[in-house]
Formats: C-alpha cells, structure tokens, sequence
C-alpha cells in the first residue's frame, strides 16, 4: 500500500488525537472530522454499543441530520440488516462485504434512513476490547463516489489499536474521577451530602435552611465539615469536588 505525503500527515494527526485527549466523546468527534478527510467520505457517525439496552447511544455524527440519528436510534437499528453483521468484525469491514449493495438498496433501512441524508458506501470501524464494544466509527461516500477500498480498509486497520486504546483509556479516565468524587461524598454524612448538594445548585445558606427545615447557622455548620472533610475552601471549590 502506498500513502501519499497528505495521508501520512493526516494518519499523524489522527494518531495524535488518540493520544492527547481523555474525552472519549471528544475523541470520536475529532477523529471523525480527519477520517473523512484521510477516506475522502462525506458522512461520519459514531456509537457505543450499550450491553444494558442491548442498543447503540451516545452518538456522534458529523454532516448528518441529528433528526435521523433520533431515527436511527429509536428505530432503525432495531431494522438494521447490516451493522449487526458489520459489528462482528475485528477490522474494518464494508456495508458490501455482508450485504449485496443492490440487496440493500431494497431495503427500508436504505431508503428510509441512508439514503436521506446521501448515504450510499459504507466502511464500520469497531473498537472491541476485554470482549467489550467500546465504540465504533461508520464512515460513508455518496453515491458519486466509489465504494471503500482495500487499502482504504488497511488503513482504518492500522488506526484500530490506537482507536481501542484511546477509548479504553478515556474510560478508566472517567471510571476514576467518577470513583474519586464518590469517595469524597461518602466521607460526608447524610446532612452534609444533602447541604452539599444544594450548594451545588446555586443555593444561598438561607434558602438551604428553609429547603432542610433546619436553622442558617446549622448549615454553615454542615457546610463547614464539608468542606474540610472534601478540602474545599468556598462554595465553587466544594461544587466542582462533588460534581466533577
């Protein structure tokens, strides 16, 4: 495979942003935007898979109406003939390589969901690790263009490890900060947690008095062992330790 001085450079900038960012959002947004450039595609979007629901959220989608993602995933990906087939892939994989393109073009998924926003080629990209889905990238042309290649396909290859680190990594990221604040909540009691709650949301010690039923000078009491117990020393400091 031969890569052109634009696409080595854009291979490095995408390699770049799986590295700089722990925001696994922001690293699907910004990732996407190069992908496009480096696949010559017009349309991006982006899912976790979520085992709870058995169904994809948290979408990211770039040149795409936020209308139809609703569609997509209120109802079409429940009507999807491809991505499930697609998400079995450990590479990159086409919409074609498990679905004849003209099978697929008499299908309502096609008609009613791609084709509304242009969609006609698509290459899925999926970021599996532990055995778990942590996200996926799906990258499409119109129909002006050609379908993905095979070098196109050996280039979302070698993108995949850092793709699946990154993820994996913003999730830990996430996963510890979320563990840290529940441990500064759990240090404080029930009174303390609720005082504390309140400030967050803006509230002045009067106003958190008559919401508790207690007197002003019991929640500065409160709001006092809550911040020495969280290591906050004023209210903003306390609200982003709890809430952050």
């Amino acid at each position: 495979m031969y890569l052109t001085s634009k696409q080595m450079g854009l291979l490095a900038k995408i390699m770049q942003a799986f590295v700089e960012s722990d925001h696994e959002y922001e690293i699907r947004e910004i990732v996407g935007d190069l992908l496009m450039e480096l696949l010559q595609a017009q349309f991006y979007a982006s899912f976790v898979w979520q085992s709870e629901s058995d169904s994809f959220g948290q979408s990211v989608q770039i040149n795409m109406d936020p209308a139809n993602i609703s569609r997509y995933e209120s109802y079409f990906q429940f009507n999807d003939p491809i991505t499930p087939l697609m998400k079995r892939f450990q590479v990159a994989v086409r919409a074609t390589d498990v679905l004849q393109h003209e099978a697929l073009k008499k299908t309502e998924f096609f008609n009613d969901f791609l084709y509304k926003d242009g969609l006609y080629w698509g290459v899925n990209l999926y970021a599996w690790h532990q055995g778990q889905n942590l996200g996926d990238m799906r990258i499409w042309r119109d129909r002006r263009r050609e379908n993905f290649s095979e070098d196109d396909l050996r280039m979302l290859d070698m993108i995949q490890p850092a793709f699946i680190s990154a993820l994996a990594r913003a999730r830990n990221h996430h996963s510890a900060k979320t563990t840290a604040t529940q441990s500064l909540i759990i240090k404080l009691s029930p009174r303390e947690q609720e005082a504390a709650q309140l400030v967050a949301q803006g509230l002045s010690d009067k106003e958190i008095a008559r919401r508790l039923n207690i007197s002003a000078t019991t929640v500065r009491t409160h709001l006092e062992h809550a911040f020495r117990k969280t290591g906050a020393n004023n209210r903003a400091s306390l609200t982003h330790k709890i809430l952050n």
